[in-house]
């Protein structure tokens, strides 16, 4: 039996795990088969407070994680395939660990973000091809890039790195933006940004120099044209890993987390949610982490007030 349980390790979980192993909580983290979360994606993280000269992000994690376990969380590899949320203590399948029982859990499982599935995609992720534009767009100063996706995530993106680029260019397979009319004015009113619209992404092409671009397809021709770029930036959505859950958390329509303003309870007392699990608009580092402290907070003030009603019941 455990007092608290946190699934997942990314800069949420960990932060989490850093406070109540502090609190004397002794929690346990579950870290699925590829711990860290997003960050380990990414190279250089140059936006996270007290790291002047930049950090990668794997080592920023793996610090977080170090000190984490300074303060004596543990850690265990598995992968969790089911809850039990019906009854105190909640229970936990996980594969690779079998049944574990805890009297409260964070959940702080992120969202992952959606790829196209095309040759030089995932080979170039952290080398040209990116899914987070205010994560990475400061490295590609004076430089041509790619958006492809056509909603208000690709419109703002494309916004953002015209901060940086000399040109940003849109691919969308529709003619049609899915964007906003206020996101789609903004985009195209930017003389930064160019359009490649009805055109079906094939491949992503790089050399020994990095980035080359991106092979498409006109949809209308049946044409092939590469599209020379120096970064190219998926703005297609992301999931939320919430599958697990069975339904047995309240969950928006994407399947993002609900949590009760301000804090980072959901509708099961002693279940928290922290971190890209249920956050739709922010999704750094930063509010990761500072979501993760929040968690925290809450599930040490749950546990205080279940010890408290038990020694006065």
């Amino acid at each position: 039996m455990h007092k608290t349980i946190i699934i997942g390790t990314g800069p949420a979980g960990l932060t989490s795990a850093i406070y109540l192993a502090r609190a004397n909580m002794e929690p346990l983290v579950i870290e699925g088969w590829q711990p860290g979360g997003q960050l380990t994606t990414t190279t250089e993280v140059e936006n996270f407070p007290g790291f002047p000269d930049g950090i990668l992000g794997s080592e920023l994690m793996d610090n977080m994680r170090k000190q984490a376990q300074k303060f004596g969380a543990t850690f265990k590899t598995g992968s969790v395939k089911s809850v039990d949320f019906s009854k105190r203590p909640y229970t936990l399948e996980v594969e690779g660990l079998g049944q574990l029982q805890a009297e409260s859990i964070i959940i702080s499982t992120g969202a992952s973000a959606k790829y196209l599935g095309i040759p030089g995609e995932q080979e170039n992720i952290g080398r040209g091809v990116s899914t987070c534009a205010t994560c990475d767009g400061f490295f590609f100063r004076g430089k041509k890039l790619i958006v492809i996706g056509g909603g208000d995530s690709a419109m703002e993106e494309a916004s953002f790195l015209t901060r940086f680029a000399t040109e940003v260019r849109v691919v969308n397979r529709r003619e049609e933006l899915r964007a906003s009319k206020i996101m789609q004015d903004r985009a195209r009113g930017n003389e930064k940004v160019a359009w490649s619209l009805n055109r079906t992404p094939l491949e992503v092409v790089a050399g020994e120099n990095g980035l080359q671009g991106l092979r498409v397809r006109n949809n209308e021709t049946g044409a092939e044209e590469l599209l020379e770029a120096d970064g190219v930036f998926v703005a297609i959505g992301h999931t939320p890993n919430t599958g697990f859950l069975g339904g047995q958390i309240e969950t928006d329509a994407q399947g993002y987390i609900l949590v009760k303003p301000g804090t980072s309870e959901t509708n099961i007392p002693g279940v928290f949610a922290c971190g890209d699990v249920q956050d739709t608009t922010y999704r750094q580092a930063i509010t990761a982490a500072g979501s993760g402290c929040m968690a925290a907070l809450d599930c040490e003030r749950y546990l205080e007030a279940q010890a408290h009603e038990a020694v006065h019941a």
